[in-house]
């Protein structure tokens, strides 16, 4: 049964970050907010960890990564280690020390997008520091995160509800 439960729990997983991969890449480039798409696979990895701990959002953590570097012109592998590490300190925060809730959601949340933001703008100061300065990215990079977690609190409702469904078939919370 608890190998039918983890197999349920992956395909559930694969299912709600396919799901926003969808959304972020596909659905809301066509209804964008003063020209922003949200960052929505930060997101989700993250609620994911929280709730799931190290393990899982480790791995939904590689996922997110590998889906965000196939979405956005950034360098290869960027978004793919950077989704991985917050899945794994997210994650033992969460099995740890941290309390498993909205509060720590939004703030996790808007930390990752924070760092995300960063992590798009760095090429562009690098590569063409000529012509563009931080003042005319942090507008948009600001505006991107608010808007991100304004999306960030119908995820957390789905996040919660598989969180909580892995707690139920699971003694010990975790299915691994």
């Amino acid at each position: 049964m608890k190998k039918k439960a983890l197999i349920i729990s992956i395909l559930l997983h694969a299912l709600l970050l396919t799901t926003v991969y969808v959304f972020q890449d596909a659905i809301f480039p066509f209804m964008r907010l003063s020209g922003l798409v949200p960052l929505l696979l930060p997101v989700a990895a993250t609620g994911i960890a929280l709730y799931e701990g190290r393990y899982i959002g480790g791995i939904a953590g590689l996922v997110a990564g590998i889906l965000c570097d196939i979405s956005f012109n950034q360098p290869a592998g960027v978004f793919t280690v950077l989704l991985t590490m917050t899945g794994l300190i997210v994650g033992t925060l969460a099995d740890t020390v941290i309390l498993r809730g909205f509060v720590t959601y939004y703030i996790s949340c808007a930390a990752v997008l924070i760092i995300s933001a960063f992590v798009q703008i760095l090429p562009l100061l690098v590569f063409q520091a000529d012509s563009i300065t931080i003042n005319i990215l942090m507008p948009t990079a600001i505006q991107q995160t608010i808007y991100s977690l304004i999306l960030a609190f119908p995820i957390w409702f789905f996040v919660r509800a598989l969180g909580n469904w892995t707690d139920k078939i699971s003694p010990s919370g975790r299915t691994y």
